[in-house]
């Protein structure tokens, strides 16, 4: 049956759990790049111990803001303090009036009236209802991830090169030694003749920029990169060690978008589609609730509390001051999965019977929105939002969401992998049985460098 409108699918749906954990959506793909260049093993360790090119050129979508009022909408939708600085990038993260994150996107101030944000759709939705329903001056222009277009192209490329011998790639590239720029702080270079934008970053743990520019230049910005990092052991990264790397920067890449619920969001429910990315949004794991508000996660939980800022006015500020006030907040952390039970879990797929969910190598994402149950004696705790294996640790790690009273490292607790009664009716769920893992609560991020680089919270914290 067709809808007009979201609310109108929702309604239809009776309960937002159960359609979207049963949608027939699996986890978000990683489209333009094959799933491996050479191996997922070594794309891995390249990021640690030589360099990487990671290539977002086709699965993150891009909106453009521009106006007089372009500054005055996002600050306020967003929470942190806004700060619109040309030449300077910051993740921006809005909230619904009751204080839940949406999602969180990078933001490139390229002029005081021109603003870019890169990143999933919900929040790009979000600015653009706003911008098209509310009295600001300003212009938006979407340009969609790959998998949704036709003609295969896009407005930008952007390519990060990442790890240790990543400036020194760069440097070749640039045929000078590159300039010393601050954390997320954008510059203008050259590049095969063609003018780039270079962004500080550190999406792996490690130095290095994100380079973007027309699309019309990919092929000679890349080759330029292929070629320069061949004398220092780059490697191109595929689509399953891409999916990987949260565990180890320790940025939850997924939170759901808490639209689903409260009168003041119906009229932006009314106006998204109904087969739209927060229709066909799909849930798994092992958590579940019938009141969609318990996959809701606030700024705390994903350690964004430092980045909200009341020093402006925002949608959400009156509840998330009132969350600041009462405290009690959940802590995110790593789960270090126990690597016995782990084995035990992957052994049972040489059985007929009895199998646990499979764990694909190395993400064994299988929904847009993982939530798996973490407990401590029977107790649940918390919820688990992205589980994969890394090479670098040899380790299967999750990033969590969990009550502060557990989250000192050290603490045992058990991650709970699989979905009841054999499974839900998404196609990337075969019938198997409920399994538990032990885990030991860990740092986060869980990689040394990264805690030491960007703390607190990972790369995506790691700037206001």
């Amino acid at each position: 049956m067709a809808y007009a409108n979201l609310e109108e699918r929702l309604n239809a749906a009776g309960n937002v759990v159960e359609m979207l954990r049963n949608a027939q959506a699996g986890p978000n793909v990683y489209p333009g790049v094959p799933p491996e260049y050479s191996n997922w093993r070594d794309e891995q360790r390249a990021w640690q111990e030589t360099c990487v090119l990671f290539n977002q050129s086709y699965h993150m979508a891009e909106l453009e803001v521009r106006g007089p009022d372009a500054v005055k909408l996002l600050s306020y939708l967003g929470v942190n303090t806004p700060n619109y600085e040309p030449g300077r990038a910051k993740q921006f993260v809005p909230c619904t009036p009751d204080g839940y994150v949406i999602g969180d996107v990078i933001q490139f101030c390229r002029t005081p009236d021109t603003i870019d944000l890169v990143g999933r759709a919900p929040v790009l939705n979000w600015v653009t209802y706003h911008a098209q329903t509310g009295d600001w001056n300003v212009e938006v222009e979407l340009d969609q991830r790959s998998a949704l277009r036709t003609d295969g192209r896009r407005k930008h490329y952007r390519f990060q090169i990442q790890g240790p011998n990543a400036m020194q790639v760069i440097e070749k590239a640039l045929g000078h030694k590159p300039e010393e720029l601050k954390f997320f702080s954008v510059t203008v270079e050259k590049i095969a003749g063609r003018d780039v934008f270079a962004l500080r970053h550190g999406m792996a743990g490690q130095p290095g920029w994100e380079v973007y520019g027309p699309w019309e230049d990919y092929e000679a910005v890349y080759e330029a990169f292929v070629s320069a990092g061949e004398e220092f052991g780059m490697k191109l990264v595929g689509g399953r060690a891409y999916s990987s790397n949260a565990v180890e920067s320790g940025w939850i890449p997924s939170p759901l978008p808490a639209i689903y619920t409260g009168d003041e969001l119906k009229a932006y429910r009314e106006w998204l589609p109904a087969d739209g990315y927060e229709g066909n949004a799909s849930i798994g794991g092992s958590f579940v609730s019938d009141d969609i508000e318990d996959y809701y996660f606030t700024p705390w939980d994903l350690t964004y509390g430092h980045l909200v800022k009341f020093d402006h006015d925002f949608i959400g500020r009156e509840a998330l001051e009132k969350r600041a006030e009462e405290g009690g907040h959940r802590t995110k952390v790593t789960l270090a999965l126990n690597d016995e039970d782990v084995t035990r879990v992957i052994g049972s797929q040489m059985r007929k019977e009895g199998r646990a969910k499979y764990m694909d190598w190395p993400s064994a994402v299988y929904a847009m929105h993982p939530f798996d149950r973490v407990s401590h004696d029977g107790k649940t705790i918390g919820v688990s939002t992205w589980v994969a294996y890394t090479a670098n640790e040899g380790k299967w790690l999750t990033l969590a969401v969990i009550d502060t009273e557990y989250a000192d490292p050290g603490i045992e607790v058990t991650f709970h992998w699989g979905e009841e009664n054999g499974g839900t009716a998404k196609p990337t769920v075969e019938p198997h049985e409920p399994a538990e893992i032990r885990a030991i609560v860990s740092p986060v991020p869980y990689v040394e460098t990264v805690r030491k680089e960007y703390a607190p919270g990972g790369w995506r914290a790691a700037h206001a």
